[in-house]
């Protein structure tokens, strides 16, 4: 029993990787990217990158990773795995110094998008500068912003966008806790999220 059932797991693995070399090459054309560019892109040679679209090399991990972060794809849409992904983020929180953090993106790189609530407390400001580009939207209570000269509380429904190459500093205002939500990408990716204005 234990045999025939390690053989059917054998015939399923094969036809599943009998259908990576297709996908491949229908997410590659979706994507209107050429055999040389993608080459370029991954350093995996145009030889070695065809005949996996045609079946004949065998996909592995070495090289369809860089095909996944090429084409900004999960690894499991290249090799099929469940065909639908549930959509829901199931996120853990994570305390850092005191603020809680729930991740609401699970794409590793690009955006990260995160719920965080801030207690109430009375901090001195530390502002700190790195790579990238934040976009914070208040839900719930207020928050003191300090971006290099200003120094502003946000109130429910406003939101601030801001390079993080500027010295910057975001917390409690001591009056109680604050709920938001944190966009950050790495620089270059301007976030076209503005606020709405408030009608007069």
């Amino acid at each position: 029993m234990g045999m025939s059932k390690g053989m059917d797991d054998d015939a399923q693995t094969d036809e599943v990787l009998a259908e990576v070399g297709p996908r491949l090459r229908r997410i590659r054309k979706e994507r209107g990217a050429t055999l040389a560019g993608l080459s370029e892109a991954t350093g995996i040679s145009v030889s070695t990158l065809s005949r996996l679209e045609s079946g004949l090399r065998k996909p592995s991990l070495e090289l369809l990773l860089p095909i996944a972060r090429a084409h900004e794809v999960p690894l499991d849409e290249l090799v099929g795995a469940p065909q639908v992904r549930d959509p829901r983020v199931r996120a853990q929180p994570i305390v850092r110094g005191g603020r809680t953090h729930w991740p609401l993106t699970r794409q590793p790189g690009g955006l990260q998008a995160y719920k965080v609530l801030e207690p109430q407390r009375k901090l001195e400001p530390e502002p700190r500068t790195h790579e990238g580009y934040e976009w914070l939207y208040v839900m719930s209570g207020r928050l003191r912003l300090v971006l290099a000269d200003h120094d502003v509380v946000l109130g429910p429904g406003e939101a601030a966008e801001f390079d993080t190459r500027v010295p910057h500093w975001f917390g409690s205002t001591g009056e109680g806790p604050v709920e938001f939500l944190s966009l950050f990408g790495p620089q270059g990716e301007r976030m076209h999220v503005r606020a709405r204005p408030a009608r007069s």
